[in-house]
Parts: C-alpha cells; sequence; structure tokens
C-alpha cells in the first residue's frame, strides 16, 4: 500500500454556456486529473478545479506544485499515513485545491485497497443526498427557464442563485421572479461571492424579506471586518461564511467574530482530511453546513456526495451537486444521475467512480 508515483494531468472540457458569478466566470474546466499510483497496482483518482479569481491558483500551478513539492512529500508513504501526508503537504503555504486533490487520491486508492467506500469509511450515515443547483448570472426570463427545467429533468428544488451584481436592483429582480415563477415550494437562497458592500447587502435583503429566502452566503467582503459583523447581525437567515473560512482557524475566526453563522465545506478545497476537521468543529459549535461546489465536475460531484452523505450534520441540507450538468462531457466511464432531486453514493469502492481513458486522452492538454 506504498505510494509510488502521483501524477497531475491537466485537461479542459468546455461548459454549453458560462457560469457568471460576482467574482468571475467560467468558461471551460480546466481542471487537473490527480492520480495516486501505489505499489500493488492501485491507483487513485481526485479532481483539482483551479478558482484563480478566489484562491490564487490556475492550472498551470496546480500542475508544477503536485508535481515537484507534494508529489515528493508523500512518495513511499502507505495509504494508511494520511496524517502524515496532511502534514507534509500543510508545510507549504496556500494551495488548497492541489492538497485537497492528492488527499482525496490517498483515500480513493485506499477505498480501492480496502474494497471499501470513502463514504463508509468517513461514517457512511446516509446514501444519498439532496440536490441543490447553482444559477449563475443571467436575466431573470433565462434563470427562471434554466430552474424550471432543473426542476423538470430532474426533480431539482432546491436553488442556489448567484448575486452580488450593480445596481442591487438587478438581482432581487431576478430572485423575485425566481419566486414567482416556481412558487412557494421550492428553495431559494443567495450567494453574492463578495460582490456586494455590506450596506447593500443590508438593502437587498429587505428587498427580499417576502421571498422566504433560507440562506445568504459571502454577500460582503470578509475583509470588512464591521461591515460584515454588523450586517449579520441584522439578518434573519444564517450568513454562509464560503471561500472566507477555508481552514478551522478559518471558521473560528469568522464565527467567534460575530462574521458568519454557517458554513459552506467544499471537498476541492479541503479534501476529505480537511473537511472532516471542518465538519467537527462545525459540530461542536452548534453551525449549519452546506455542501459546496467548487464549479465541480462529475469526479468533483462524486466525491462532495461521497463526504455528505457521510455524516448527519452535512446531509442536513441539499448538497450543490448538479453543476456538472453543464458540461459539454466528461471523464466518467459511467455519468452520475440524478433522479428525484437526489444524488446517490455510488457504493462502489473508493469514490465510486472511474475514469474513461478515451476520454481522458481526448481532452488532457499535456500530449
Amino acid at each position: 500500500m506504498k505510494i509510488v508515483a502521483v501524477e497531475a494531468i491537466p485537461y479542459s472540457i468546455d461548459y454549453r454556456k458560462p457560469l457568471r458569478f460576482a467574482s468571475g466566470e467560467v468558461h471551460a474546466a480546466e481542471h487537473v486529473l490527480v492520480r495516486v499510483h501505489t505499489d500493488d497496482g492501485v491507483i487513485g483518482v481526485a479532481d483539482a478545479p483551479p478558482r484563480p479569481f478566489t484562491y490564487g491558483e490556475t492550472q498551470r500551478g496546480l500542475v508544477a506544485v503536485v508535481e515537484t513539492i507534494f508529489a515528493p512529500a508523500v512518495l513511499g508513504l502507505t495509504l494508511t499515513e494520511r496524517e502524515v501526508a496532511h502534514t507534509r503537504m500543510a508545510r507549504t503555504v496556500g494551495n488548497p485545491v492541489a492538497k485537497a486533490a492528492v488527499d482525496m487520491a490517498i483515500w480513493d486508492a485506499l477505498g480501492r485497497t480496502l474494497d471499501l467506500s470513502v463514504s463508509e469509511m468517513l461514517g457512511g450515515f446516509t446514501d444519498r443526498m439532496r440536490v441543490s443547483h447553482m444559477l449563475g448570472f443571467d436575466t431573470p426570463e433565462a434563470m427562471v427557464d434554466e430552474a424550471t427545467r432543473m426542476r423538470s429533468d430532474y426533480g431539482i428544488e432546491v436553488f442556489k442563485v448567484k448575486v452580488g451584481r450593480r445596481p442591487v436592483s438587478l438581482d432581487t429582480a431576478v430572485v423575485r421572479a425566481l419566486r414567482e415563477g416556481l412558487g412557494d415550494d421550492v428553495e431559494l437562497y443567495v450567494d453574492g461571492n463578495r460582490g456586494w458592500t455590506a450596506s447593500e447587502s443590508a438593502r437587498a435583503m429587505r428587498e427580499m424579506s417576502d421571498l422566504n429566502l433560507t440562506l445568504a452566503e459571502e454577500l460582503c467582503p470578509a475583509d470588512d471586518v464591521l461591515g460584515r459583523r454588523w450586517l449579520v447581525q441584522q439578518l434573519t437567515v444564517p450568513f454562509v461564511a464560503d471561500e472566507s473560512a477555508v481552514t478551522p482557524a478559518d471558521i473560528t475566526r469568522e464565527v467567534l467574530g460575530g462574521s458568519a453563522t454557517a458554513i459552506s465545506i467544499k471537498t476541492a478545497r479541503t479534501g476529505f482530511t480537511g473537511s472532516q476537521r471542518a465538519h467537527h468543529l462545525c459540530e461542536g459549535l452548534g453551525l449549519e453546513v452546506v455542501m459546496g461546489n467548487q464549479i465541480d465536475g462529475q469526479l468533483g460531484s462524486a466525491c462532495t456526495v461521497a463526504f455528505g452523505a457521510a455524516f448527519d450534520l452535512t446531509s442536513r441540507r441539499a448538497g450543490e451537486l448538479s453543476n456538472f450538468l453543464d458540461m459539454r462531457d466528461d471523464l466518467l466511464t459511467e455519468p452520475l444521475q440524478i433522479r428525484g432531486g437526489e444524488l446517490a453514493v455510488s457504493g462502489r469502492a473508493g469514490i465510486g467512480v472511474d475514469i474513461d481513458p478515451d476520454k481522458l486522452d481526448r481532452y488532457r492538454l499535456d500530449t
């Protein structure tokens, strides 16, 4: 069970339409596939989606740091020495997505070796999660049409609405159109990606107070310390810290400082090991948790549902698991299926999915 090689393979798959939000936009899944090889011939896989506008990582940077720093750090370790791998990678500042992908590929390889699913190894609380679909910037008509299609085709009834534009009325009009078009049975919540000021956020939430929103995420920047604390104190829904609360230390700072009342956990940036730490802290502090989406492909979504379904706390709310539906293709041999508004855990060993070698050859950028 010793790690003998680590690969970082860049690839690119187009989206059918760009996803637009306050901190950037994405036209293609320009990701990095990480593969961990063992001396037993087992290969664990995970996906690394760079988000330069959020964490500063790029596709080329991910390949470089995995190949030159993290691979040498974990070579020779056994798959059960995950804490050693975590500690060695933690010596390097930043690079959360690269660290997470190596971590999850090790977990996948361990699960394949033991013939156990990662979700079982983590906790095995349930075998599925409700799905939340993320709606990017567009006109009210287009966003209502997309949500209606997702509801009709996949049974999804929870929607995360990207906001944060100026003027604020652009977004409040969209959310109102969604509520009117979808009815009262659908759950809506908003994510500003730090696009508004604290005062703009307060105004927007007042204007939408009759729309029965359930969460508000990263409406204003976390470094506006006093403004964000002032905003959170007046909200009547949980304020979710996402990119401002990646590590346990971040979570502690934001919550005890009064700048957040709920947390988004994304396996794409904290892996399974770091996500466990975040989950246990949130459980201890009595915080609500949302399993977030890093604009993941199917491999990333499989990781998210594997972790989210492993615990009671992380499976209570719908997980953001559906944005792979916007991709023109994917790398998996068997596509993920959302049915009745739910995504089931594979149940197979490891993360439970396999990479199609022909598709990887088609989309990889290093050949």
